[in-house]
């Protein structure tokens, strides 16, 4: 992953990450990349320096903010995610209703979410409803095995 310092047409700075410069072009292109203060789509990329650093007793490459590159990088962890600041409101408030219903009736096991979600489906726990944590690995393995799961939304909010 990289993380970009992208600026919008009315010169605000943020900060997103992409796979690769390949990737932020097309999601620029497609109108999928918003300013994060006022949601204007017409973002470009900052001038920025790379900021590599060797650690000779890890063997990690690191990044400005001394996190290991994506190389290094565990690439099942669960990675953030936002909805688009231009999402009208009335999805938004949908979404909430929906994480607050599912946090309101379901217990959160956290890390634990694959592990538990297995146990419900073949009968070695009782069945409820649960959320927690996955990585995408984990995530398809789960509905590979024929185990329902649904990402909870994610609002810009959240992140805040």
């Amino acid at each position: 992953m990289i993380r970009y310092t992208l600026n919008c047409e009315n010169g605000h700075g943020f900060d997103a990450w992409f796979s690769g410069s390949a990737d932020f072009d097309k999601q620029a292109a497609a109108g999928l990349v918003s300013c994060a203060v006022c949601g204007s789509n017409a973002v470009e990329k900052a001038i920025m320096a790379p900021a590599v650093s060797g650690t000779k007793a890890q063997g990690t490459v690191g990044t400005d903010d001394g996190a290991p590159d994506a190389a290094a990088a565990d690439t099942d962890a669960p990675a953030p995610v936002a909805a688009a600041p231009s999402m009208s409101e009335p999805v938004r408030e949908a979404l909430r209703t929906l994480r607050k219903h599912v946090e309101a009736n379901a217990d959160y096991v956290g890390r634990d979410f694959p592990e538990e979600a297995r146990k419900i489906h073949y009968g070695e726990s009782d069945a409820r409803g649960i959320y927690g944590e996955a990585g995408r690995a984990e995530t398809e393995e789960l509905k590979d095995e024929g185990i329902e799961v649904h990402p909870l939304p994610v609002l810009p909010e959240d992140r805040n």
